[in-house]
């Protein structure tokens, strides 16, 4: 009897200890964890946004680039932490959804293992080759693709991205293949295509625009479901026969399981009105990105198409690391 009264007066302590944890938070800085080196657009979403929570918290929000393994050691590192709001992950598609079926690790499971909180912003993808490759359009690098196959060089930020996967894609709805080179992020492997190490890239709209704009890099074909504002000559993939390829990419924001449901809808709710500032809203535009909020099971549900959409493609097609 004695033991059991132990026990419930320890439960009991430990719930007011979790409650006045979550009322009191955040009492210290909070650690945004992106999974690629600084210069990307997931890091400069996480720069944008740890401004704007800064204002709203009162306390540093910090970004700190943990890339490799496909976004994976990252993200391992923020479902292992304390679930107490004080180290989130700002991350796409990749790393939470597909780096651990890509790699064949289970490493996470993103519905058992991560807090969603909400959306930060959507960018569309842009096909683009270095100039001294000589294409100047996408019917061109596909039919050169298909009549030489294994012979052009692809640059992927790493795998499990959404610019890895609508490459898959690509080589499946075209039937044929491309070297995939994997970089640990957008701007390495940005670094290679400019310099001609290898032939083209699937990119998001935030890196790709300066580059095509000062014609370092030639834009052949967008993944939105229309032609952008930022490229008005550039066809989009649907136009030119392929609808199944419309795709964007996301980043998110994300806490350990476990996190307390009152810091996730606090950091959700403070999400959406920094999302709403006008000078937010034109610093992502300006970058090629939309900033878009939703809310906690807007985004949950988000992610389960998601997850299903892309998932199927992986494992359809077999595709690993």
């Amino acid at each position: 009897m004695r033991l059991f009264q132990r026990l419930t007066t320890l439960l009991m302590l430990l719930c007011l200890g979790v409650g006045a944890q979550a009322a009191d938070w955040p009492s210290k800085p909070v650690h945004l964890v992106v999974p690629y080196p600084p210069g990307g657009n997931v890091d400069l979403a996480a720069r944008i946004v740890a401004d704007g929570l800064e204002k709203e918290f009162g306390q540093p929000f910090v970004v700190e680039n943990r890339p490799g393994a496909g976004g994976m050691i990252a993200a391992s590192y923020v479902v292992k932490s304390d679930p107490d709001g004080y180290t989130l992950f700002v991350a796409p598609n990749g790393p939470v959804l597909f780096s651990p079926m890509l790699f064949r690790k289970d490493n996470y499971y993103w519905k058992d293992d991560f807090a969603p909180i909400g959306s930060i912003s959507f960018v569309p993808l842009v096909l683009q080759a270095n100039p001294e490759l000589g294409m100047d359009s996408a019917e061109q690098l596909f039919k050169y693709a298909q009549e030489h196959p294994g012979e052009l060089a692809m640059a992927s930020p790493g795998a499990g991205t959404q610019n890895h996967l609508i490459s898959e894609m690509m080589q499946r709805l075209l039937k044929t293949e491309w070297l995939t080179v994997h970089y640990k992020g957008n701007a390495p492997a940005t670094t290679d295509l400019l310099g001609g190490r290898v032939d083209f890239n699937f990119d998001q709209l935030t890196v790709a625009k300066q580059y095509v704009t000062s014609g370092k890099l030639t834009a052949l074909a967008v993944t939105s479901p229309e032609r952008l504002a930022a490229l008005p000559d550039v066809p989009t993939l649907k136009e030119l026969g392929y609808e199944d390829a419309v795709s964007e990419t996301f980043t998110g924001l994300f806490a350990p399981a476990g996190t307390p449901d009152k810091i996730v809808n606090q950091l959700n709710q403070a999400l959406e009105k920094v999302l709403a500032d006008p000078a937010v809203v034109e610093k992502f535009k300006t970058a090629g990105a939309d900033a878009r909020a939703m809310s906690v099971p807007d985004f949950q549900s988000f992610l389960q198409k998601e997850y299903d959409r892309w998932g199927t493609l992986i494992r359809g097609a077999n595709i690993h690391r």
